[in-house]
């Protein structure tokens, strides 16, 4: 019958609206007890920031990094990325000091590219570090030297690395973030993040001594200790035939402790640039060495 159809389309209607006004008021009640304040100052520093969400500041990203700067839990220096002009403007724009962060760079522990160091064989394969490395350990007959493969200038979001002509990596400081992407993909782990104060550099991590190493390395660390004879006390030591400096002297450090280095493996570094002692080798050669 028309008439009770008509009512049970009315009944549906009020049900539904009742039900509607009362969803819709369990959410404004939600949303006043469940509100949480978000301090606007966050969306102005994240302005401010360079929006790479690369984590070298320690946190996930440059939004989590403003919100730890509101909090007081970080400086605005401590993100490597921006310049120190925009370091300033955000400690002036909250009121807080900028902070006086030594800026950390990518390094690389070996100076072993194709025209030093020697290869056992001839590696056909997918173009990739961490797959050579699979294979009897790399190419080279350095076990712990650059495969050089690229696998870290193609996981930088910066585009800080790039292959030389003999094939190693170049990280350029004024790109990198230290972010540690390099560090990790590395399978023989040879980069590492260091303060740009640590100027005295060992740039090896071969293990093996005296002329075994030469042979494989024309430049690599041949545990000779003049350099830890010449540093102050205790600054560089001779560990399982590398030179290893410990930096919690660094304050004593100078170019003196390699400048008699015969091979070039300990360096000094000028903005990141190598400087070799007046002893060391001077390699000239352009070309690969054979494999043997």
């Amino acid at each position: 019958m028309p008439g009770i159809e008509l009512s049970h389309i009315l009944i549906a209607i009020g049900f539904m609206t009742a039900l509607g006004l009362m969803l819709s008021g369990i959410l404004a009640v939600a949303n006043r007890k469940l509100w949480v304040y978000e301090d606007p100052r966050i969306d102005e520093i994240e302005e401010l920031l360079p929006s790479t969400n690369c984590g070298a500041c320690g946190t996930a990203g440059c939004r989590p990094f403003a919100e730890a700067l509101i909090r007081g839990e970080l400086k605005p220096a401590q993100c490597t990325v921006n310049s120190r002009d925009a370091a300033e403007e955000i400690a002036d724009y909250l009121g807080v000091d900028a902070g006086d962060v030594v800026k950390k760079v990518a390094r690389l522990a070996c100076a072993g590219g194709a025209h030093v160091a020697r290869n056992k064989a001839h590696y056909d394969g997918l173009e990739s570090c961490r797959a050579a490395a699979v294979v009897s350990g790399g190419p080279k007959r350095c076990a712990w030297g650059c495969i050089g493969l690229a696998d870290c200038a193609e996981v930088c979001d910066q585009q800080a690395i790039h292959m030389n002509q003999f094939g190693l990596p170049v990280v350029d400081p004024a790109k990198c973030t230290a972010c540690n992407d390099c560090v990790e993909i590395c399978p023989k782990g040879l980069f590492s993040l260091q303060p740009v104060d640590r100027q005295l550099w060992v740039a090896c991590k071969n293990l093996l001594h005296g002329d075994e190493a030469e042979n494989d390395c024309e430049v690599a660390c041949t545990a000779c200790e003049k350099c830890a004879v010449d540093a102050p006390d205790g600054l560089i030591q001779i560990r399982n035939n590398l030179a290893v400096i410990d930096y919690s002297k660094n304050h004593l450090a100078s170019p003196t402790a390699m400048e008699r280095c015969p091979t070039g493996a300990i360096v000094w570094l000028e903005q990141e640039q190598p400087i070799r002692g007046k002893e060391a080798k001077r390699v000239i050669r352009k070309q690969a060495l054979p494999i043997r």
